[in-house]
């Protein structure tokens, strides 16, 4: 590989990994168009309830925030993490009236360190981001700690398999198999569900975890 090919796939893979600097309102668009199918399905999944509070970990370009926020309605709230501050700018700005009606609240924080109290959502979604921390055992414990009883935590991945032919995963991504995932979400006490789903060009798994 050669040394300009390298930089090219390590800048990609960290600007997937968390949005920046000039390139990030791009990557934001990128992630939108590439993932709304996904995150469609994963709050689908989710169940949301109207009045409920929800949580999207790892939102990127924020069009999850919207299908929460039509899901939950007026007399509901959305939670926003993110540890990429371009992200959250941008979600302040592209949200501002949902920001300011305390609908939407927008925090800094990553799967390992969740920004909420015990037992305190009914749904988190998070897509794509378990390929950027080290220590899944720990997210999915962190996952798990922030559910009421009866609530649900969808987590979306691309199939494993395929993404590891993406040059740039070599980068920063930890592309784990799809039983560690689960395993690790059963090991919180939760019931968890998963799902195949044969999209194009890169199936997905969708793993639902109902906490008792």
């Amino acid at each position: 590989m050669t040394p300009i090919r390298h930089r090219l796939l390590s800048a990609i893979a960290g600007q997937l990994g968390r949005p920046h600097g000039l390139l990030g309102p791009l990557v934001a668009r990128v992630l939108n168009r590439g993932n709304g199918k996904a995150i469609a399905d994963a709050v689908d999944a989710a169940h949301v309830q109207p009045g409920s509070s929800a949580a999207d970990v790892g939102f990127g370009g924020g069009i999850g925030l919207r299908l929460l926020l039509d899901r939950v309605g007026d007399n509901g709230n959305v939670h926003g993490v993110e540890i990429a501050e371009a992200m959250l700018r941008r979600a302040r700005s592209a949200l501002r009236h949902d920001v300011q009606s305390g609908r939407l609240r927008l925090s800094e924080g990553s799967l390992t360190g969740l920004p909420f109290p015990d037992a305190s959502l009914d749904t988190v979604i998070t897509l794509n981001t378990v390929y950027f921390i080290s220590d899944l055992d720990a997210a999915c414990a962190e996952l798990a700690r922030v559910l009421r009883p009866g609530g649900r935590v969808v987590v979306g991945i691309g199939d494993p398999e395929v993404m590891r032919r993406a040059p740039f995963t070599r980068f920063g991504f930890t592309l784990r198999p799809v039983t560690d995932i689960a395993a690790a979400l059963t090991k919180t006490g939760l019931t968890v569900e998963q799902r195949r789903i044969e999209d194009k060009p890169m199936p997905r798994y969708v793993f639902v975890g109902l906490r008792p």
